[in-house]
């Protein structure tokens, strides 16, 4: 399948999670199998590219294409949780929303120190999430400088930052506005 043609199977929700909000549902694209086949295969080898020695995703949608991902190259997968769901000391990082402050965690133990390790998510926006990850996964002693995505919105600036903090930005598709 060709980028286009996936791009076909994301589905828009107009006005949610609030009036004025396109949002992009994968939802439809996973439930597609030789869809999400294709975009994990495209993942992979931009992964692969990139030299990944291992795979990070962020809670929860990561995990989907980046635990595919992972299984695809034979690479170990890094899951980057929410607070309070891993059993081990952890480490963890503070960053900024839009209105307010979240926290993710990595076990410090998944990355071996100077492990290249190539995050994987479903969507970039503002990029703080990401940015986040990168910063977390290298304070665990990995190396993440490169971040793969499903889709852009680049109007929303999320690249263009990682980009701005030293990290390559590829995605699958692009969708304009927010």
């Amino acid at each position: 399948m060709t980028p286009d043609q996936l791009k076909a199977l994301v589905r828009t929700i107009p006005d949610f999670p609030k009036p004025g909000i396109l949002f992009r549902d994968i939802t439809t694209l996973i439930g597609d199998g030789p869809g999400f086949a294709a975009s994990v295969a495209m993942l992979a080898d931009q992964a692969a590219a990139a030299g990944a020695q291992a795979i990070a995703g962020m809670e929860a949608r990561g995990f989907i294409f980046g635990a595919a991902v992972a299984a695809r190259l034979n690479l170990p997968f890094v899951p980057v949780r929410k607070p309070g769901k891993l059993p081990v000391p952890v480490l963890a990082i503070d960053y900024a929303l839009e209105y307010g402050t979240d926290t993710l965690e990595v076990d410090p133990g998944a990355i071996a120190v100077g492990q290249r390790v190539v995050i994987i998510d479903d969507l970039i926006a503002t990029g703080g999430t990401a940015l986040a990850a990168a910063q977390l996964l290298n304070r665990a002693g990995g190396v993440a400088q490169h971040a793969l995505f499903v889709i852009d919105l680049p109007d929303l600036g999320g690249a263009d930052r990682l980009r701005a903090a030293g990290l390559t930005v590829e995605a699958l598709m692009d969708f304009p506005g927010h």
